[in-house]
């Protein structure tokens, strides 16, 4: 809630600098040595270094402030200069001053630094943060220092043509006001291509989605108008429907009533194609889809065989022993058949 002694404090807190947060985040994220979107964007930095023997010379490429092991080639080139030209101090402030840390950065320089205003060179790097404390790596250089070694080691007389890098403790900081408004520049123009481009897309995915949206409005009304229809003639579809329900049910009734109680007349007339001329039956019992046969054979145990391969009995099983009928050749069987429910 608001308080009553300011109209801009909520909950104790200054809402006038939410813009101010608002900025410096997005600042950091697109411009900061951490920034995920330089690490695309940024381009390849030749960095040489020269030192009074051939030991100390060394050439290595960066990639948004990070080294890296590409070989290629880079279109811009910086110098890091020797320890001996470079201060440097780590300085501990509160985090609240991150929203000014270049207007504080400036007051720091002009407090440290041992050279005069105009011969002052600077650049610093926020090493670590915490939510109470944020340490920053200052480096302050004489920029007559800096010229000196560039005309006497790369013949270069002109401030912006390289960049000036300073190395402190493994970590690369860049000097204001040399070379690298020329990369900041191109990077800055990738921003806005890209930004468009993103604007761009985004655009073209909302009108999608609108016209998606638009047709899909007529199509609704449309199907409005056809329920409108088809409810009008719901009333004879319905009666319809009904009498089509009552109609499968009884159909229903009926199959279900077949499938329990098979026609005894198809499994006679089955039993006689089956069945060889060597086989009597004296008794044919037919209960639901049991069926119970008596009789003689030449084989009952082959009939009981043949009579199991067949597709529509489920199960045939002999309740009885099979027994000879004297010295007829004959045998007296009885057996149990089961339909399968695809037996019709």
């Amino acid at each position: 809630m608001l308080q009553s002694g300011d109209s801009w404090e909520l909950f104790g807190y200054d809402v006038r600098l939410l813009g101010k947060h608002w900025i410096a985040a997005w600042k950091e994220f697109l411009w900061g040595y951490d920034s995920p979107v330089k690490a695309r964007l940024d381009e390849l930095v030749r960095v040489r270094s020269d030192g009074d023997s051939d030991s100390d010379k060394e050439t290595a490429l960066y990639h948004a402030g990070k080294r890296i092991a590409y070989t290629g080639g880079a279109e811009c080139e910086a110098v890091l200069l020797p320890d001996t030209l470079v201060l440097n101090k780590i300085l501990v402030m509160p985090a609240a001053v991150e929203d000014d840390l270049e207007a504080v950065m400036a007051l720091e320089v002009a407090a440290h630094s041992p050279f005069p205003p105009e011969d002052t060179g600077y650049g610093w790097k926020v090493v670590d943060r915490s939510d109470a404390d944020l340490s920053v790596q200052l480096v302050l250089v004489s920029m007559s220092a800096a010229m000196r070694l560039l005309g006497s080691h790369y013949d270069c007389h002109d401030p912006r043509y390289y960049e000036v890098w300073a190395r402190v403790n493994d970590t690369a900081v860049v000097l204001q006001g040399f070379g690298e408004g020329k990369r900041q520049q191109r990077y800055r123009a990738r921003l806005i291509k890209v930004g468009a481009l993103l604007g761009y897309s985004v655009l073209v995915i909302v009108l999608i989605f609108g016209l998606a949206a638009g047709f899909k409005y007529l199509e609704l009304e449309k199907v409005r108008e056809m329920a409108v229809t088809v409810q009008r003639q719901a009333a004879t579809a319905s009666q319809i429907r009904s009498s089509m329900a009552i109609a499968n049910e009884s159909i229903s009734v009926a199959h279900n009533f077949l499938s329990a109680y098979p026609n005894p007349h198809r499994e006679v007339a089955r039993l006689t194609r089956l069945l060889g001329d060597d086989v009597y039956v004296q008794q044919f019992t037919m209960t639901g889809r049991e069926i119970r046969l008596r009789g003689q054979a030449g084989n009952a145990a082959e009939l009981m065989k043949q009579l199991t391969a067949v597709p529509a009995y489920a199960q045939v099983t002999a309740p009885q022993a099979i027994t000879k009928i004297g010295s007829t050749g004959m045998e007296r069987f009885v057996l149990n058949i089961t339909l399968a429910d695809h037996s019709q």
